[in-house]
């Protein structure tokens, strides 16, 4: 998988130095800032510390199966455009190497959604499914949202349903809140019709 961050720090030199201190016991493999320098500071094939606790469909160990890419924002402000051209560069050559689909990049909310909340609703997932670089859904037949958001790869046995529902409206219908609706039942079974995760996957 690739899980997408923002730094949520005031500067992405803080947060340099922060990924590169031993002492945070945090790091990611890439940091973008927002003029699109992008940093590598851990091997591809090596595991950071940028996921935590959290899973995404059977795999509860991300930080073993992913590559963490930190974006330089604090949640509070869209993402500039050089950062935004400087991810979608990044991003192919790493699905190619290492096989990841589209369905698998996945935001850090998304698989820890009771503790975090980026890339946020300021991040634009249209935009990258527009390049094939990650999925955006369609309006389907609605059918029941644990059921099909399961499918899809959010773990609801380890999350309530509305932390459930707070990270899919971040990333699919942002701005939006209120009650359970028709909406959201229609796109994640859409998700879960198009892109159901492989249940039988390890969890270590």
């Amino acid at each position: 998988m690739i899980v997408l961050h923002y730094t949520a720090m005031t500067s992405a030199r803080a947060a340099l130095d922060r990924l590169c201190d031993p002492k945070a016991e945090v790091s990611a493999h890439y940091l973008i800032c927002e003029r699109g320098r992008i940093w590598q500071m851990v091997e591809e094939e090596m595991r950071a510390w940028h996921a935590g606790a959290g899973q995404w469909g059977a795999v509860a160990d991300v930080n073993s199966r992913s590559i963490g890419i930190e974006l330089a924002n604090l949640g509070t402000h869209p993402f500039s455009e050089p950062q935004m051209a400087a991810l979608e560069a990044l991003l192919p050559g790493i699905m190619a190497r290492w096989q990841v689909p589209p369905e698998r990049v996945i935001g850090h909310s998304d698989m820890a959604p009771d503790r975090k909340h980026d890339p946020g609703p300021r991040f634009d997932w249209q935009r990258l499914a527009r390049q094939g670089l990650s999925i955006w859904p369609e309006a389907a037949e609605p059918g029941d949202f644990v059921t099909d958001a399961t499918r899809f790869g959010y773990s609801c046995e380890c999350f309530d349903a509305d932390t459930v529902l707070g990270a899919f409206r971040d990333r699919f219908r942002p701005g939006v809140t209120g009650a359970l609706d028709q909406t959201d039942r229609a796109l994640m079974a859409d998700l879960a019709v198009r892109f159901p995760v492989d249940h039988s996957a390890p969890t270590a």
